[in-house]
């Protein structure tokens, strides 16, 4: 088939990382169905898109089936990248945690089946090493859980199982570390790390940090994830399907690293940023300190070859970042 013969859905299509793959596979040629309610997602993400001939956008909800019936009419593959993300939302919040990302996600499972989708690959989460101590986290070695979203997304995993097992599904899941880059936001409560403290730093204000600073993690660039996502979708290997991989770069990076990556490329526009201080708080309740990817499995299998390491993607991610949340000129 060529690739324009080829319907590609991809739920959360409106969201950071589901932009970033409708970009990706419209830039390929491919149709993309992006389908988004638009609750942690934004219209301004895809607007560049809506005009395209092979680009569909359906506004609906993962926890109505029929929404979700709709959405995978015609389609060949489903990226399944819808989610309430958050480990301190979840906490404040698990009942509607559970109703997005495991009713909904089974939902989506349901009628990717009964349309006779080719395979649903879907967005994991390294939350699921819970407190597994090993570094680094290796796919068969997990913990018990820490917050109500981890618990949501090792539930996906085992209902992905058992629809392959069940039914004969293909599915893949990945499960993202800390993955950061262009459109994520910013603003709101639980906002990342990276985005919130570029945006602090942009205005000279002061980010915070829980603990000393030494807690680490796999920072992991956009574009490697987009790969990882385009190489589970198409893989022909037959042992790579119904199974789970580690999506990272496959180094860690303490948080103080991370500050000082930041203020320097941000200082590369605005030198005052090099002056602006970080405020040190209390360790969060439920972080682990440390936290690393094997990618071997995924390097082996999936042929996953990241090209950019947290210093090349920190690069990429400030000056998108400057471009469009740097302070407008009197």
């Amino acid at each position: 088939m060529e690739n324009a013969e080829i319907k590609i859905l991809i739920t959360g299509g409106a969201g950071f990382i589901g932009s970033a793959l409708c970009d990706n596979f419209i830039g390929k040629n491919f149709q993309v169905v992006c389908f988004d309610n638009l609750a942690t997602g934004h219209k301004k993400n895809i607007e560049h898109l809506l005009s395209h001939p092979l680009f569909t956008f359906i506004e609906g909800d993962i926890r109505n089936i029929s929404d979700c019936e709709k959405a995978v009419a015609g389609v060949h593959y489903v990226l399944h990248q819808a989610a309430l993300g958050s480990v301190p939302r979840s906490v404040a919040d698990p009942v509607t945690t559970n109703d997005v990302n495991v009713s909904g996600f089974l939902n989506m499972l349901v009628a990717s089946r009964n349309a006779n989708v080719k395979r649903f690959v879907y967005a994991a989460s390294s939350s699921t090493y819970g407190d597994s101590q090993g570094l680094p986290k290796v796919e068969d070695v997990i913990g018990r859980p820490l917050s109500p979203y981890a618990v949501t997304k090792y539930v996906n995993e085992l209902y992905a199982d058992v629809f392959g097992r069940a039914y004969g599904m293909e599915t893949i899941g990945l499960r993202y570390f800390n993955v950061f880059g262009r459109r994520q936001d910013p603003n709101g409560a639980y906002a990342a790390v990276i985005p919130k403290f570029v945006a602090l730093f942009i205005q000279h204000e002061s980010p915070v940090i829980n603990g000393d600073g030494n807690y680490s993690r796999d920072f992991t660039y956009i574009d490697n994830v987009v790969q990882a996502n385009e190489r589970a979708l198409f893989t022909t290997n037959p042992l790579a399907v119904n199974t789970v991989y580690n999506v990272a770069y496959g180094e860690r990076t303490t948080l103080n690293n991370l500050i000082d990556g930041l203020k320097k490329y941000l200082s590369e526009y605005d030198a005052e940023i090099a002056n602006v201080d970080v405020v040190y708080g209390p360790e969060r309740a439920g972080d682990i300190p440390h936290s690393l990817a094997s990618i071997d499995k995924a390097k082996d299998l999936l042929g996953y070859k990241p090209e950019f390491s947290m210093d090349e993607g920190l690069r990429e991610a400030v000056k998108w970042y400057w471009e469009n949340l740097k302070p407008v000129s009197e």
